[in-house]
């Protein structure tokens, strides 16, 4: 079988991790990385990175899929940025699940989005667009995450619970059952 090109956004730590998963996944083929211009060449992973910005277009007359590689951390405005620009030029931009992670048949889960080794997605819960779900996170049933949310390393979002777009879930914060978030977790912490 053929595997369909895609390019990455960002040639940080975030893309070491999806690199991993998209060879694991064997379903695409990494055509390479867009990164600053002052990287042009340098090698992520054993990928180059093939262009800047300025290149998108016509990268884009060679590989239809793009997936973001830039994490979230203090903020999601990168990320945001990138998507828009992506969509504009005509980019698809698939969601990615590692193999080592488990959403659920009746789970949704958005565009662009990236489920990473380990995380747990249950059944009738919803995850936007342009979300990160990394590592040993768990989303639970009829949990809903809006677009443009990273919910943390081994971050537990409870049951019937609504994050707001945009927001940042830190590493191993927990959220109690059926509330609402919608602002920055602090790793470790207990939202109420």
């Amino acid at each position: 079988m053929k595997k369909e090109k895609i390019v990455l956004i960002g040639g940080g730590g975030h893309c070491k991790s999806l690199i991993d998963i998209i060879e694991l996944q064997d379903r695409y083929e990494i055509i390479g990385i867009v990164d600053k211009k002052e990287r042009l060449a340098q090698r992520v992973l054993g990928y180059e990175i093939i262009g800047c910005d300025d290149d998108l277009q016509a990268i884009f007359k060679e590989c239809k899929n793009a997936l973001i590689a830039i994490g979230h951390t203090k903020s999601n405005e990168i990320r945001v940025k990138y998507f828009e620009k992506l969509k504009a030029i005509g980019y698809a931009l698939p969601s990615i699940i590692s193999p080592l992670a488990y959403a659920s048949k009746h789970s949704t889960l958005g565009e662009g989005s990236v489920v990473m080794h380990h995380a747990l997605i249950n059944a009738d819960a919803k995850v936007g667009k342009n979300c990160i779900v990394n590592s040993k996170a768990l989303i639970e049933h009829d949990a809903v995450v809006e677009d443009n949310c990273h919910i943390s390393t081994g971050a537990i979002i409870n049951g019937g619970v609504h994050v707001k777009a945009n927001t940042f879930v830190g590493s191993n914060a927990t959220s109690k059952e059926y509330i609402q978030i919608d602002k920055f977790i602090k790793a470790g912490s207990v939202a109420k």
